[in-house]
């Protein structure tokens, strides 16, 4: 029997180490510091950082790329596909880019994902080092095109989770090209006046889910580009910046819609804009249907509800014709608090494509705890509820 007894404890406690063995073999983990990173946050760590890459990239295990706490210097980089396994970037530590905005200023990136499927980045902060570059811009000199923090091209199944993005030089992060995009629990941060520093770009990409996400920028919190359905957005704070914007389209004759978009369950605090749709005013191949916006707080906000289809930034270079740019099926439903200028509903919608099937449900804007008003210009639609301010869709 104790023969017995002990034979089984052998099976027993050489079969659980077999388990664990092959539950540890089943993914492995690359260090920055094992490549020869340094953490000091003024040695150049692009090269150790390329190198894990290539280490991950190449593996038929799933992979984990750690980047302890520190600071780690990094210039433009790019980290391709297509790769073998899962891959997971976990950061506790910060990347800075060069103080010197030109150094990664002229190559339109910053970090670069490309051609890469089953990617997660989690944790850690970025930080784009911007100044320089606005300052740049402001003086009227001769500048580079500039850098987007993060860039995922061509991209799918990615997470991008508990990430901070300071100070980039343009947009945070853009998603172009991708598909099944999970962003959750991202903090996004630039000064109120930085130029062009979008939260999140979202375009030719489908599938993509954005929540929990704090955005105070100096643009849009979140811009949506051509070709750009089934996005979900919720719980979402944006402020200041330039709101949740739809476009601007019709850059170009030949565009893809934008379909399919959903943002509830979110504040605004103080941004130009809440919920804006924008195209410019000349002929496109572009549309916008199937949008819904539902449960929105407003506070403070210069334009809460906006459709404009003679967008044209500083009147400059403006096309002066009629936006060929589609818009219907939008749905606004319970958006309530308070705008910082009188008219709180403006639907400039074009003359040549008027707007359709605009349903407004349960809207209570105010001005000053007062009256606001709205405008209406080639819209057609319906409302249910309480309709303030003054329903002016007929």
């Amino acid at each position: 029997m104790a023969k017995l007894l002990i034979s089984w404890c052998c099976v027993y406690f050489f079969s659980f180490g077999f388990i664990f063995l092959k539950s540890n073999a089943a993914s492995v983990t690359y260090n920055v510091l094992s490549f020869g990173a340094k953490s000091d946050g003024k040695s150049d760590a692009t090269q150790p950082f390329l190198k894990a890459w290539v280490a991950a990239c190449s593996s038929m295990k799933s992979a984990t790329i750690y980047v302890p706490r520190g600071q780690y210097l990094i210039k433009a980089a790019t980290f391709r596909g297509p790769c073998k396994s899962k891959i997971t970037v976990k950061i506790d530590g910060t990347l800075v880019a060069p103080a010197d905005y030109r150094a990664v200023g002229n190559s339109g990136y910053w970090i670069l994902f490309i051609q890469v499927s089953r990617i997660s980045v989690v944790g850690g902060t970025l930080d784009g080092n911007g100044a320089g570059f606005w300052a740049c811009r402001k003086s009227g000199k001769n500048c580079p095109v500039g850098a987007r923090s993060i860039t995922f091209n061509w991209a799918n199944d990615v997470v991008i989770k508990g990430l901070t993005s300071v100070n980039s030089q343009l947009m945070h992060l853009v998603i172009n090209s991708c598909k099944n995009v999970m962003v959750k629990n991202v903090r996004i941060i630039a000064p109120e006046l930085s130029p062009n520093t979008d939260g999140i770009h979202v375009q030719s990409s489908t599938g993509v889910t954005i929540t929990g996400t704090s955005i105070k920028t100096g643009d849009d919190c979140i811009s949506i580009g051509p070709g750009t359905t089934n996005l979900w957005m919720e719980k979402i704070q944006c402020g200041p910046g330039h709101g949740v914007s739809i476009g601007s389209l019709a850059r170009d004759y030949k565009e893809d819609g934008v379909q399919n978009v959903t943002l509830i369950n979110s504040v605004f605090s103080g941004s130009d804009n809440g919920l804006r749709i924008k195209s410019w005013a000349r002929p496109s191949t572009g549309f916008v249907t199937n949008i819904n916006y539902q449960n929105i707080i407003m506070r403070n906000v210069d334009n809460p509800i906006i459709i404009d289809q003679n967008y044209c930034p500083n009147n400059q270079g403006c096309p002066g014709q009629t936006s060929g740019v589609k818009i219907n099926q939008v749905t606004y439903k319970n958006i309530l608090g308070t705008s910082a200028t009188k008219v709180a509903m403006n639907f400039d919608c074009s003359p040549s494509n008027p707007c359709s099937g605009i349903k407004l449900q349960d809207i209570k804007l105010t001005y000053l705890n007062g009256k606001a008003q709205s405008i209406c210009k080639n819209i057609r639609g319906n409302t249910g509820g309480i309709i303030l301010p003054f329903n002016c869709l007929y």
